[in-house]
C-alpha cells in the first residue's frame, strides 16, 4: 500500500481544485485594484551615456538605468491599466511603539492577490516598481474646492513574494503578497503623474454643456465659455476654448507645488532679514581717534575743534564685514578715480577695483579702509564670493582636445567613470570669464 501524502511535486487535480476555490474567494470578497505596469527604464541615449549608464533599445523591467547608483530614475509605464482583484487589511492611525519615540504606521499597505489570475491578467508577477491605484480609497471631498474630481490614491510596490497564508494542504502556493507604500511626486513616476487630471467628460455634439464645462476630444481638452446648445461643433471658438496646460495628477494629488511655494516664501523672507553675507557693522558707532589713540571730536566743536572721521572700522572689522559704506554713515564719493582736492577724513569708493575698495584720505595718502566683500546669499554670477565665483562658475575653459568644457560640474558627474576619449561635456560655445583674455 503506498504511503499517504498530501504533498505532490506537481500541480495535480487537488491543486487545481483548491486553486479555483481560492480564486473564487478573491473574486467574491476582493476589491478591484488598478495596476500601472512598469515596463523598464527609458530607451535611447539620454546624452549622459557612459559605462555606467548603458543605452537600451528595448524596454525591460529587469534593466538597470544607472549601474553606479543602482537607480531607475526615468521609468516607463504601460499606458494600459490592468484591473486585478486583491485583498488588503484596513487599519486606523496608530503609533508604532517597537522603536524609540512615536512613529505613525499607517502608510504601508500589505496586499494579496491570486497568483495564477495575476499571471493570466498581468503576464508576469507584480514586482517592485509597479504602481497600484486603490479606487475604494479615493478622496471624493478634497479640501481644495478647485480640484475637478476625486483624488486617486496611489501606492508603489516595494517588495513582493508568496504569501504564507497562500500555501494549501498540497504545500503549493496560491497567493502573491505585496508590500506597498504611498507614491510620491518623484522623477520615477512622472509618466503617471503628468497625465491630465480633468473631469472625465467625453465630447458629444448632441449634449448641452453648461458654462465652464470641460470635455475631452481626442486627448485635447476644451472649456465652455458659455452655455453650449446641442449640435454645436467643438471647433466653434465662440463657445469653446482649448486648454493648453491642463492640470496634471501631480498638480492636484501632490504637495510639491505647495512645498515649493513655502520654500520660495522662506527664501524671500530670508533675503529680507539677511540680505548679504557676513556681518552688518553699519549700525555700530565708531569713535574717531587721534593718531595717539585718544578720542577725537566727531563734529566741529565750539572752541574751534575740527571734526575727525574714523580711520577705520575699529574693533568691528572682521570676516566679511566690508561694504560700500563708510563708518557712521559718513559721505562717500564713488568713482573710478580719486576725487581732486580732498580734505583730511574724506572717503572714496573705487569702483574699478575688484572687489570695490573704500579709501580714506589722511592728508598725505589714501588709506584702504575696507573692501566690498558682502554679497547676496543667492547664487549670483556677479557675487564676489568663493561660492558664486568658483562653485557656481557659469563659464567655460578651452582645451586642446575637447573644445570648451564647463568649469562647473556637479558631484554626480565627478563620480562617474569617464572614458579617456570621452566628450567630458565639451564642445560648448565659448563663454570665457570676464577676467580672462581667451
Amino acid at each position: 500500500m503506498p504511503r499517504l501524502s498530501l504533498y505532490r511535486p506537481n500541480r495535480t487535480n487537488d491543486y487545481q481544485y483548491l486553486d479555483k476555490v481560492i480564486s473564487e474567494m478573491y473574486t467574491v470578497g476582493g476589491v478591484d485594484i488598478y495596476v500601472h505596469k512598469y515596463l523598464g527604464p527609458q530607451t535611447g541615449d539620454s546624452g549622459n551615456a557612459d559605462a555606467t549608464v548603458p543605452v537600451y533599445d528595448t524596454e525591460n523591467p529587469l534593466f538597470i538605468e544607472d549601474l553606479l547608483l543602482l537607480e531607475n530614475r526615468d521609468r516607463v509605464y504601460d499606458p494600459d491599466i490592468f484591473i486585478m482583484r486583491m485583498v488588503y487589511n484596513t487599519h486606523d492611525i496608530d503609533f508604532n511603539l517597537t522603536q524609540f519615540g512615536l512613529f505613525l504606521s499607517n502608510d504601508t499597505v500589505f496586499l494579496t492577490t491570486h497568483y495564477n489570475n495575476m499571471i493570466d491578467t498581468f503576464g508576469r508577477k507584480l514586482m517592485s516598481g509597479d504602481v497600484l491605484e486603490v479606487p475604494n480609497l479615493k478622496d471624493y471631498n478634497p479640501l481644495d474646492p478647485s480640484i475637478p474630481r476625486a483624488l486617486p490614491r496611489y501606492y508603489v510596490i516595494q517588495d513582493a513574494t508568496f504569501a504564507s497564508e497562500g500555501f494549501s494542504q498540497t504545500w503549493l502556493p496560491h497567493l502573491w503578497r505585496m508590500k506597498a507604500t504611498p507614491m510620491v511626486n518623484a522623477q520615477e513616476y512622472q509618466t503617471i503623474l503628468n497625465q491630465p487630471f480633468m473631469p472625465e467628460n467625453i465630447w458629444d455634439s448632441g449634449n448641452f454643456y453648461p458654462a465652464n464645462t470641460i470635455v475631452n476630444d481626442g486627448n485635447t481638452y476644451y472649456k465652455a465659455k458659455q452655455p453650449v446648445p446641442p449640435g454645436t461643433p467643438i471647433t466653434d471658438t465662440n463657445y469653446w476654448e482649448v486648454i493648453t496646460n491642463p492640470n496634471t495628477i501631480a498638480d492636484s494629488d501632490s504637495t510639491r507645488n505647495t512645498d515649493l511655494a513655502i520654500n520660495d516664501a522662506i527664501l524671500v523672507q530670508a533675503a529680507v532679514e539677511v540680505p548679504l553675507s557676513g556681518y552688518d557693522v553699519n549700525n555700530f558707532y565708531i569713535q574717531p581717534t587721534y593718531p595717539n589713540g585718544q578720542p577725537a571730536p566727531a563734529i566741529d566743536g565750539p572752541n574751534g575743534e575740527e571734526a575727525i572721521s574714523p580711520t577705520g572700522w575699529g574693533y568691528t572689522l572682521g570676516y566679511l564685514t566690508g561694504g560700500t559704506t563708510a563708518p557712521n554713515g559718513l559721505p562717500v564719493t564713488p568713482g573710478v578715480a580719486f576725487p581732486p582736492h580732498p580734505k583730511i577724513g574724506d572717503y572714496a569708493l573705487r569702483l574699478d577695483y575688484f572687489p570695490n575698495r573704500l579709501f580714506r584720505y589722511d592728508g598725505a595718502m589714501w588709506v584702504k579702509i575696507s573692501e566690498n566683500v558682502r554679497t547676496g546669499l543667492d547664487y549670483e554670477t556677479g557675487a564676489l564670493t568663493q561660492r558664486a565665483s568658483f562653485v557656481n562658475d557659469p563659464y567655460t575653459t578651452p582645451t586642446s582636445d575637447q573644445g570648451n568644457i564647463p568649469m562647473r560640474q556637479s558631484l554626480s558627474q565627478a563620480l562617474r567613470p569617464m572614458a579617456d576619449n570621452g566628450n567630458q561635456g565639451g564642445n560648448l560655445p565659448p563663454n570665457p570669464p570676464p577676467y580672462s583674455n581667451s
